[in-house]
């Protein structure tokens, strides 16, 4: 009876997920660009409201649920923070360096939005503020979101 009662314990406490490696997270980010010519485009950028890099701007994204497509991550990540819905997406890529994210190891997927112009955008979830910013006016990005929108200018030049 004793026995039964630790073994139901530890069965109990065990870990739902239990891997001898570590793994990976993954995220989404968005690259929301508006205009069409390159000398007046603007992108989209949140202003992180949690650590790492509270403070500092970003591109809206966040982590994948575990029973979410990353395609629809990047959707809801980019309505939670700023509240743009029903927009087109295209990947970019992933993007997986090591110490990208300080807090463990994290890949991103990327994507590319383009919009005609400029939308209405709100500051939501954990962001404190979206905001569009000029391109050739970009404050300095956590992460390594510089790489990632220079990436979504090459897809974005050929499509346009």
């Amino acid at each position: 009876m004793i026995f039964q009662s630790i073994r139901l314990i530890e069965i109990m406490t065990k870990k739902k997920y239990c891997y001898d490696y570590p793994r990976p997270a993954v995220t989404a980010d968005v690259v929301a660009f508006a205009g069409d010519k390159r000398e007046d485009l603007k992108i989209l950028l949140i202003r992180r409201g949690k650590p790492p890099f509270e403070g500092m701007w970003a591109l809206p994204g966040g982590f994948a649920n575990i029973d979410e497509d990353i395609e629809v991550t990047a959707h809801r990540e980019l309505e939670e923070e700023t509240g743009l819905n029903g927009i087109s997406l295209k990947q970019i890529g992933a993007f997986g360096r090591v110490g990208r994210d300080p807090r463990h190891r994290t890949i991103t997927i990327a994507y590319l939005a383009s919009l005609e112009q400029t939308a209405l955008v709100n500051g939501y979830d954990d962001a404190d503020e979206a905001r569009w910013f000029p391109l050739n006016d970009l404050p300095p990005l956590a992460f390594d979101h510089d790489e990632i929108i220079e990436k979504g200018l090459e897809l974005w030049g050929m499509g346009n």
